[in-house]
């Protein structure tokens, strides 16, 4: 899963050495916390958060496949 939304970030943003990925296992979720090149947060949340909406439901339907819960946090510095 973490794989899968990194490709998806490196694909969109203009710094793809910039993505860092990082896993936070818990009881019921795992959070994945994206962070992204400063220039490159409005590539990743898009427009009105279309973009982000979008990522956040390919982990959602690829988790219930899985029988697991995402959640994706965008972390700015």
């Amino acid at each position: 899963m973490k794989e899968l939304v990194e490709a998806i970030a490196r694909a969109l943003v203009d710094h793809p050495d910039d993505v860092q990925l990082k896993a936070v296992e818990g009881s019921q979720v795992t959070v994945l916390e994206l962070r992204v090149h400063p220039e490159d947060l409005g590539k990743v949340i898009g427009r009105q958060g279309r973009t982000a909406k979008a990522i956040r439901t390919l982990l959602g339907a690829a988790g219930m496949k899985l029988h697991k819960r995402f959640t994706l946090e965008i972390l700015e510095d």
